[in-house]
Formats: C-alpha cells, sequence, structure tokens
C-alpha cells in the first residue's frame, strides 16, 4: 500500500473521515531500514507526526494546526483551556479538568489531543481521561502536554 494512502486511512480511522484532505500532497516519510514501516512524517523539513506501534499517531503542532481547518475535527477531538491556564500549558504543564472551558465529544483515553486558547493551539498533548470524565470531573489530569509553544520556540533557537 502507497504510505500517503495508508497514512490518509489511519487519520481518517482517528480524527474521522474527511480529516486526512488538510494533509499536503507534498510531504516526506521517513521510513525503518529494518522493516519497511513509516518511522515519521514531514511536510517542510517540519515533523507532522510519528506513527504509534498501537496504531495512534503522535502528532506535532504543526499538524494540529493542519488539521484544525477541519470544524468536525475541532468539535470531536480538541479541547479548550482558559485563561488562568494559558500560560502554563503554553510552558508544557499539563492540564487539568477544572481548567477546560469546551471539551470535544470523541476524545478517549492515550488518544492525541490539540489544546487551544481562542481558536489558538497552543499544545498538543495525550489524553488522561475520556471527553465524558472531562466534563463530569472538577479535580484532577485530563491532558499530560507533549509538545507545547514554549518547546517550538526553543527548538528554534538552539
Amino acid at each position: 500500500m502507497d504510505p500517503f494512502e495508508k497514512i490518509s486511512h489511519s487519520v481518517d480511522t482517528l480524527f474521522g473521515t474527511g480529516v486526512s484532505k488538510n494533509i499536503p500532497k507534498d510531504i516526506d516519510f521517513k521510513m525503518s531500514k529494518k522493516t519497511g514501516r513509516i518511522r515519521a512524517v514531514y511536510h517542510n523539513g517540519l515533523l507532522l507526526f510519528t506513527p504509534r506501534t498501537d496504531g495512534g499517531i503522535a502528532m506535532s503542532i504543526y499538524c494540529a494546526e493542519l488539521f484544525s481547518k477541519n470544524k468536525k475535527f475541532i468539535n470531536d477531538y480538541c479541547i479548550e483551556v482558559d485563561a488562568d491556564s494559558k500560560p502554563f500549558v503554553e510552558q508544557g504543564k499539563s492540564v487539568f479538568c477544572q481548567h477546560v472551558k469546551r471539551c470535544g465529544s470523541k476524545i478517549e483515553i492515550g488518544s492525541d489531543v490539540p489544546i487551544f486558547f481562542k481558536k489558538q493551539i497552543i499544545a498538543v498533548g495525550k489524553s488522561i481521561l475520556s471527553s465524558n470524565m472531562i466534563k463530569t470531573q472538577s479535580r484532577g489530569m485530563a491532558i499530560r502536554v507533549r509538545d507545547s509553544l514554549k518547546s517550538q520556540t526553543d527548538g528554534d533557537q538552539s
């Protein structure tokens, strides 16, 4: 199977039909020399995402920006935080349930979740709780941040 087609099917399965239309056509694949599997996906030298062994993908902020052009993706698979937690999330700190203003309806435990503040992506993380649990709980960690704006700017300076 063509690597682009494989990636498109995976993205549509994980985030809903039509989200893969936002993947640019001119992407580069880093393949494993031993197994021939896709190790990472790049666009213009920027990392989009890496496939995980469990079938998911570990997306970057750049990838989340591309996917966020799809309204269904924003409504179902993203969260929005309040102003109190924004500076901490930008620094790479975790998101707690009490600071979530809006939560997508299809967030599952262990899935990658883009974190928004006023329609701007500030971080990407891995969900610790499902969307129902995030909405009903007022305490505890909801998202463990993996990639934030601070890590993006730190990487540019070196």
